[in-house]
C-alpha cells in the first residue's frame, strides 16, 4: 500500500508536468493527453521491460490509467491555479523524479537484483519519461543538459542503500532518499549547481 500509494503520487506528478510542458507548446487535448501519459508512465514501461515484467504495470492496473486521466483534467482546468509555468513545471518534475526514484529501486529489489542495478533501475524510472516527453516536444531532454538531474536521482538510490543499512527500516529509508532527491534538485538549481562541461566556451 506504502508504495502504490508513492507511486500513484509520482504518477500524478509527471502527468501534470507533461500537462504544462504539452500546453506551453500549445497542442490540442489530444496531444496534452499523450505528452502527460508518456511523460507518466514511460520511465516504468522501460524498467519493467527490462526486468521481464509482462504485461507493463500500469497495463494490468487501471488505477493509473484513471489517475493519470484525471491529473490530465486536473491540470487543464485549473492551470492558472497552479501557478507560474516554469515554477510548476519545475516543481511537479522535481517531486515526480523523488517519487519515481523510489519506486524503480523497490522494483529492483522485488525483482532481486544487485543495489547497483536497483539504483540504474530507479534513476530510468525517474527520468526517461521526461527525456521521452522532452523530445516529443522538440526539446533537448534536460537529463542530457548540465543541469543536475540523473546524478539527483543516483545519490537518492546511494542514500537509501547506506540508510537501510544503518536504520534497518525500509520505509523511513525511502522516504528520506526520496527527500534527498528533491533537496539536491532544488540546492542545484537554487545555486546554479552544474555538471561540468566537456566543452570550451569559444
Amino acid at each position: 500500500m506504502f508504495f502504490q500509494t508513492i507511486d500513484i503520487l509520482g504518477t500524478i506528478a509527471f502527468a501534470i508536468s507533461g500537462v504544462l510542458i504539452a500546453m506551453n507548446k500549445r497542442m490540442d487535448p489530444f496531444g496534452v493527453l499523450i505528452i502527460a501519459f508518456v511523460t507518466a508512465a514511460g520511465g516504468g514501461t522501460l524498467r519493467d521491460v527490462m526486468i521481464g515484467i509482462e504485461p507493463v504495470s500500469w497495463m494490468k492496473n487501471m488505477t493509473f490509467v484513471y489517475v493519470i486521466f484525471g491529473s490530465v483534467v486536473f491540470a487543464v482546468i485549473f492551470r492558472k491555479q497552479i501557478g507560474y509555468l516554469r515554477k510548476s513545471l519545475f516543481l511537479f518534475d522535481t517531486i515526480g523524479i523523488a517519487l519515481y526514484t523510489v519506486v524503480g529501486i523497490e522494483t529492483g529489489l522485488i525483482a532481486g537484483l544487485h543495489p547497483i542495478i536497483c539504483i540504474a533501475l530507479g534513476t530510468m524510472t525517474a527520468c526517461f519519461g521526461g527525456v521521452l516527453r522532452d523530445i516529443l516536444c522538440n526539446e533537448i531532454p534536460v537529463v542530457f543538459r548540465k543541469e543536475i538531474y540523473a546524478t539527483a536521482c543516483i545519490l537518492g538510490g546511494l542514500t537509501y542503500f547506506i540508510l537501510r543499512r544503518v536504520l534497518g527500516d525500509e520505509n523511513y529509508s525511502f522516504i528520506i532518499a526520496g527527500l534527498v532527491v528533491i533537496f539536491v534538485r532544488l540546492i542545484a538549481v537554487k545555486f546554479k549547481i552544474s555538471l561540468p562541461s566537456l566543452y570550451r566556451k569559444e
